[in-house]
């Protein structure tokens, strides 16, 4: 795809992107789709699918206690559990406020470790990284933003989310809608946003502004950016998925650069 040659004049020593169709088709890739990036918190999507996984195996439930007081698997995955950002410390009661928070993904993989005796880094191997042919990808870190993968491994995880395998349609679609409806809150870098709406695990762009998709995404688009300079999301409508990887931390370059990259994709289809 000739919108992807954009990458070529980030800001960057190194970037990574690729376009992967509903149907499992690669559209196009561009840089090295090889080379193993930070993924910063774009690990949290893909530690929301080994969670799913965990609900599809009944290990754990969504609604289940877990982390502060109040709080459930739902709460943690929806980002509205009420602990702070980094820190395992409840700020605000369960379901009350959008607080993003990594801390809550580190309570999340305790809850599958302790369901399922089995380490989260090998849970997650074994549940999602292996059955998708993603060799590429490690969790060598927090659940929360602990993750390191390729475009290549990358644009599997978005061809599943597109046409699930491991997952339930009807699972799928109940992550990527609406949990706890209404609730205000802040991306990182992108200000409040009013309301801030999430599904489990994902991001979902609705009529969100600004915002680091582009202006041409759907607003059934969801996904997830990383601070080291990494993103990826999933167009329902458009039948496409986009990933790029990047070495610089997120920050204006960004900004700039990647609502135009989406909207190049979606344009060029």
């Amino acid at each position: 795809m000739e919108s992807l040659a954009q990458i070529d004049d980030w800001p960057v020593e190194h970037a990574a992107a690729g376009v992967v169709a509903a149907d499992g088709t690669v559209r196009g890739t561009r840089g090295p789709t090889d080379r193993r990036f930070p993924l910063a918190s774009v690990t949290k999507p893909l530690v929301a699918v080994g969670a799913l996984v965990a609900v599809e195996e009944e290990a754990i439930t969504l609604d289940q206690p877990a982390g502060p007081e109040g709080s459930t698997v739902r709460h943690l995955l929806a980002h509205t559990s009420g602990l702070a950002f980094g820190e395992h410390r409840a700020v605000a009661e369960p379901g009350t406020r959008r607080l993003y928070s990594s801390a809550g993904f580190e309570v999340l993989a305790t809850t599958i470790e302790e369901a399922t005796g089995i380490g989260f880094a090998d849970y997650l191997h074994e549940a999602v990284l292996a059955p998708l042919g993603m060799a590429s990808t490690t969790l060598d870190g927090s659940p929360g933003h602990g993750a390191t993968s390729t475009v290549d491994d990358l644009l599997r995880l978005a061809a599943e989310l597109q046409a699930p395998a491991l997952l339930h349609r009807s699972t799928l679609d109940e992550a990527t809608s609406v949990q706890f409806p209404g609730l205000n809150g802040t991306i990182p870098g992108f200000g409040h946003q009013k309301p801030n709406d999430w599904g489990l695990g994902f991001e979902l762009r609705d009529d969100k502004s600004p915002h680091w998709t582009g202006a041409t995404n759907s607003a059934r688009t969801f996904g997830h950016f990383g601070q080291s300079g990494t993103f990826l999301w999933v167009d329902p409508d458009a039948g496409l998925a986009c990933v790029a990887l990047a070495d610089r931390d997120f920050g204006d370059w960004a900004k700039a650069a990647w609502p135009p990259l989406s909207d190049a994709v979606l344009a060029e289809g």
